[in-house]
C-alpha cells in the first residue's frame, strides 16, 4: 500500500505531501487528522493495541476500528 495521497482518506483535503498511518485503520491520513487521533479518548487504546501487535510480530495489524466521535 502507498502512503502517497494527494487527499487524506479521512478528510479529503489536501495532504500537502505529508501522510501519516491512521492508528484506527488502514487510511492514509494527513497531519492535522493524525493530530485529531491524539486528542481520541481511545487513542492509548489504539496506541497500546498496536504495539501489543507488532511484539507477537504481526506488522500489519489493521487496527481497532475508527467510528467517527459523537
Amino acid at each position: 500500500m502507498s502512503m502517497y495521497r494527494e487527499n487524506c482518506d479521512r478528510c479529503h483535503q489536501s495532504t500537502n505531501g505529508v501522510t501519516i498511518m491512521s492508528m484506527y485503520n488502514e487510511d492514509v491520513i494527513c497531519m492535522s487528522c493524525k493530530d485529531a487521533e491524539k486528542k481520541r479518548d481511545d487513542y492509548k487504546q489504539a496506541l497500546d493495541a498496536d504495539i501489543a501487535e507488532i511484539k507477537n510480530g504481526n506488522y500489519n495489524f489493521k487496527g481497532i476500528g475508527y467510528e467517527k466521535e459523537k
